[in-house]
């Protein structure tokens, strides 16, 4: 089958280890299932295995992606839950969350990935598309929108009329929380340095946008933060008094100065978030039919012209999600 591939590590040019070819079929364990992919969607974290983050070359290669919707074995149209772990861990009452699997992986990451004609993943690792997603809207929820659902409702503790401030609108993620943000009710604040950004950010339903590191016409009270070092003092800075950061990225770098004296003098609280369970996933899918939400789509590319949309990613121009579709 064909496949989209890390081959080799190169952090200076992560695009030279990419590989495009065949791939032997998945061979699916007990209690995994097959999904014919109909369209997979690119994160960064496909260019931070191509640079050799959180993976190492004895892994190599490597079938890319962590998104992706299909069809399954019995014919159901199914969106991908891509964090392979324990769904008991963490919780004494039964409930569980795989996201607090210590050995918790992302397709990809231990096992193949789903830019491929076929991915392979646990059974309840599926969940149902809604008929009112497009296959490339259903693949954009598994990583970027999942993390950014959970952010907001479940991590942050905001409530309906909150301000919430958006770091670094233009990613995945970001592009989702201000989407979301909307549809929750609350008032959502973006930041970006690109004045064509802020505008697309203020389309997708920002109520004010600003330039990176400016002082705001009033303090929030959750900031999301997906950026680290480069904004991490502006976070900071920009939270009323008791308010909380919600952090699931740092794609400037992971080692901000702390600035303890101002966290623990405004009793600020800092929290980490990590992709979200199944369960999420399926209540997100079914939050964006009812609330009429869709993922934005910076751009389409056949699987086979992979090339070409991981170029687009490495950019850092697109807005919104980068798609592969398998026709």
């Amino acid at each position: 089958m064909f496949a989209v591939t890390a081959d080799r590590i190169d952090a200076a040019d992560p695009l030279s280890g990419l590989g495009l070819g065949d791939r032997p079929e998945p061979q699916p364990p007990e209690g995994w299932t097959t999904v014919e992919v109909r369209a997979c969607a690119l994160n960064h974290h496909d260019l931070w295995t191509l640079k050799g983050v959180g993976i190492s070359p004895d892994r190599l290669p490597i079938i890319l992606g962590a998104d992706a919707a299909g069809i399954d074995e019995s014919g159901r149209e199914v969106i991908v839950h891509a964090v392979i772990g324990d769904p008991f861990a963490g919780a004494a009452d039964g409930g569980g969350d795989e996201t607090m699997d210590p050995r918790r992986s992302l397709l990809s990451e231990v096992y193949d990935g789903t830019l491929a004609e076929r991915v392979a993943v646990p059974s309840r690792n599926l969940v149902p598309k809604p008929a009112g997603l497009s296959w490339a809207e259903a693949a954009c929820l598994p990583t970027a929108w999942l993390t950014a659902y959970r952010m907001l409702f479940v991590r942050s503790g905001a409530h309906p009329g909150d301000t919430i401030l958006v770091q670094g609108a233009g990613g995945g993620v970001a592009t989702a929380l201000i989407a979301l943000g909307r549809a929750g009710g609350f008032r959502v604040w973006a930041t970006s340095r690109d004045e064509a950004k802020r505008q697309l950010a203020l389309d997708l339903g920002a109520d004010a946008v600003f330039e990176p590191g400016v002082r705001l016409p009033e303090r929030v009270d959750v900031v999301m933060e997906t950026v680290g070092e480069a904004t991490w003092s502006h976070s900071l800075k920009a939270l009323k008094p008791g308010g909380r950061v919600v952090i699931c990225g740092a794609t400037s770098g992971p080692n901000p100065p702390a600035d303890l004296n101002r966290v623990f003098f405004l009793q600020l609280s800092v929290i980490g978030s990590t992709m979200g369970t199944r369960d999420e996933l399926a209540a997100l899918a079914d939050l964006c039919v009812a609330k009429d939400v869709r993922p934005l789509i910076d751009s389409t590319y056949d699987l086979r012209d992979a090339r070409s949309a991981f170029e687009r990613l490495a950019s850092g121009e697109a807005f919104g999600k980068i798609v592969l579709t398998n026709r």
